[in-house]
């Protein structure tokens, strides 16, 4: 009798599990193949949790973000220590770059996933011939987030984010035509040279990032103010935030692309990954129009391949060059670059050029507030437009503005003054979210974790009575809006 009375209780405890862990075993079956697949499974997932409808005029989006208790994040940096000599320290602050990545940014962090797929292979290419850890291709991550033209306000540039002086240290080449700063082989030998230096210097791997980001007289100096201690944790109140942050932020990054698929982050399929492209020699001025025109290829893609080139051209100067290409168009290429070379440009006239400021296509709306000091032609200026065209878009006839005035300005996408467009509030997108509550969580410290206002929103959300009626296992529905 007692052996039947064991297996009895062992089924019941084996049940009350199963009923617990039910719904999240529907995303946990398998790994997802593709976005397409995640998506199914979570519109299955969605509709087991939620016993209630939403109002109409939310656009769900759902998404299911697993978190983890600190024993299993520190399990898995301890696993990933094994296999680099930089030393990943778990934190509170690690914590908190992780939430970041893998909560509020994780459509960024997708993005992050699915450029690496271009660059992370040239990475490792380069770190082998220095001799560097691998590891340190996720500081590219920090630093740009893969976009070879990404620019700072101080003007650091590229994957590395070089400064124009500090770029002729390293022998990279800017000119009118081009910048080797968003050359992603140019830039990423400078950086393994500059790396590699720097921990020479320092002896620590820890210490060398922290001199990447701040430069290495103020990691002399924070150690020199802490008393001639040389760990980064112990000087690390010696030294500005940002760099302060930027060890931290690199052990985040190096966990999450390591564990993304166990964070449901699934990023779409790269068109173009590092294997799939190849340069092929140019030896005439060559136009990107006129190439994407021939070969049937959106221009966007020829310029994301050639980030080197500040204009859509290869000019006489630059030759001979080199033009990447996706691998299948390179034999295209080839047959047809006499016609390429052929191709002439038609200079815009005035009023073509007029046209193409006052049109709306292709073009969003934003909202620009008036501030004081700033008057018509300031503000043409700021978004590349006329007078006329501000006048026209917002039904003017004073020659006056005020401050507090609202004006509609008409940018294209790629401007990078560009803002966000307007929406009205009753019809903002939202993200949907599915949390499971984590021991020692509270409504204050989901709220902040996920950056909502207050927790109003998650009692009236969630049926719960009293504000402080949620348990370890919970599953609560978040709404975000974007």
């Amino acid at each position: 009798m007692s052996k039947y009375l064991l297996l009895f209780f062992l089924y019941l405890a084996f049940a009350t599990q199963a009923d617990a862990q039910s719904l999240f075993n529907i995303l946990n079956k398998e790994k997802p193949e593709n976005m397409n697949e995640i998506n199914q499974r979570l519109i299955h997932f969605t509709s087991e949790v939620l016993k209630e409808d939403l109002p109409e005029n939310i656009v769900l989006d759902a998404n299911y973000i697993p978190v983890f208790s600190d024993e299993v994040y520190q399990e898995r940096m301890d696993k990933l220590n094994t296999q680099s000599p930089i030393h990943l320290d778990f934190k509170p602050i690690v914590r908190r770059y992780i939430d970041a990545y893998a909560i509020r940014h994780r459509e960024k962090t997708a993005k992050i996933i699915e450029r690496s797929e271009l660059y992370f292979p040239l990475f490792e290419e380069y770190l082998d011939k220095y001799q560097l850890p691998l590891e340190l291709k996720y500081l590219s991550v920090i630093e740009s987030a893969l976009d070879p033209k990404a620019r700072s306000r101080s003007g650091a540039t590229g994957l590395w984010q070089f400064m124009f002086n500090a770029s002729k240290m390293f022998d990279l080449r800017i000119t009118s035509y081009i910048d080797e700063r968003m050359d992603p082989e140019k830039s990423t030998e400078a950086a393994c040279k500059y790396l590699q230096y720097l921990y020479r210097i320092f002896g620590d791997w820890q210490l060398a990032l922290a001199a990447y980001n701040g430069g290495p007289g103020i990691v002399r100096e924070a150690i020199q103010r802490s008393g001639g201690k040389t760990d980064f944790w112990a000087i690390s109140p010696y030294l500005p935030a940002q760099t302060r942050n930027y060890v931290p932020a690199f052990i985040a990054v190096n966990y999450v692309m390591n564990y993304s698929l166990e964070h449901n982050i699934v990023p779409l399929k790269n068109e173009y990954p590092y294997f799939r492209i190849s340069p092929v020699t140019i030896n005439k001025p060559i136009s990107f129009q006129h190439v994407a025109e021939v070969l049937e290829l959106p221009v966007d893609a020829v310029r994301e391949l050639n980030p080197i080139y500040k204009s859509d051209l290869i000019p006489l100067c630059e030759l001979p060059a080199k033009l990447v290409l996706p691998i299948e168009k390179v034999g295209q290429f080839i047959d047809l670059e006499d016609i390429i070379y052929g191709m002439k440009d038609k200079p815009k006239k005035y009023l073509d050029l007029q046209k193409d400021l006052s049109t709306t296509k292709g073009k969003y709306c934003i909202t620009h507030n008036v501030e004081a000091g700033e008057y018509f032609h300031k503000i043409a200026m700021k978004y590349a437009c006329t007078i006329n065209n501000i006048k026209e878009w917002n039904g003017m006839d004073s020659p006056d503005i005020f401050i507090g005035q609202k004006l509609k300005i008409w940018v294209y996408p790629s401007d990078t003054l560009a803002q966000k467009p307007q929406r009205d509030p009753l019809l903002k997108k939202s993200k949907f979210i599915l949390y499971e509550v984590q021991a020692g969580d509270s409504l204050s410290s989901i709220a902040d974790r996920f950056q909502l206002e207050s927790t109003t929103n998650l009692v009236e959300l969630n049926s719960i009575k009293r504000s402080k009626e949620i348990a370890p296992g919970m599953v609560l529905k978040i709404v975000r809006y974007e």
